[in-house]
């Protein structure tokens, strides 16, 4: 049976940086729960950051250098100062945020996850967009760092609009 990696505020956990969850209360999920294939995450939790927090975006470097295209970004890109995560406060949080990202691909690894659900938009699990690091609500195409993670280690990751396609993948 597939373990399928699971955003922890969609499972009702308030972990958001809001101090809210995102629960789904999605029929698949609930189902998913039950055969015993849900592994929960919050990847910025499990490396420290408290509930609630600051909101964080990935922003392009201060410096004059090219964002990377939609898709490119990866962990790499991250470390390597190509982009940047910051809170609004302008704290640069990029480092816990790659750490969170490799401490996540570990355990998934380890559970033995080959599939992710994650929340969209998030800087960390972002799987179809991001917001644009302006801090405004805009929403660019996208991932967020602990996604480029987990599908550079060949994790699928999906978000959560489209359980329902992963579930019908899962039972052919």
């Amino acid at each position: 049976m597939d373990r399928i990696l699971v955003s922890a505020c969609l499972l009702g956990r308030p972990v958001r940086y809001n101090g809210k969850d995102k629960l789904s209360g999605n029929a698949i999920l609930s189902r998913w729960q039950g055969e015993g294939r849900v592994v929960s995450i919050c990847p910025e939790v499990a490396v420290g950051f408290p509930t609630p927090r600051p909101p964080a975006e990935i922003v392009p470097p201060p410096a004059d250098g090219p964002r990377p295209a939609a898709g490119a970004m990866d962990p790499e890109a991250v470390s390597s100062e190509t982009i940047a995560v910051v809170e609004k406060t302008g704290r640069d949080v990029t480092a816990l945020y790659v750490k969170a990202a490799r401490d996540t691909v570990a355990m998934a690894q380890r559970m033995g996850c080959r599939y992710a659900v994650l929340t969209d938009g998030s800087p960390s699990c972002g799987s179809t967009f991001i917001y644009d690091g302006t801090f405004s609500g805009t929403r660019i195409d996208g991932m967020g760092v602990t996604t480029a993670a987990l599908r550079a280690a060949g994790i699928e990751v999906w978000p959560e609009t489209r359980m329902a396609e992963l579930d019908e993948r899962l039972r052919s």
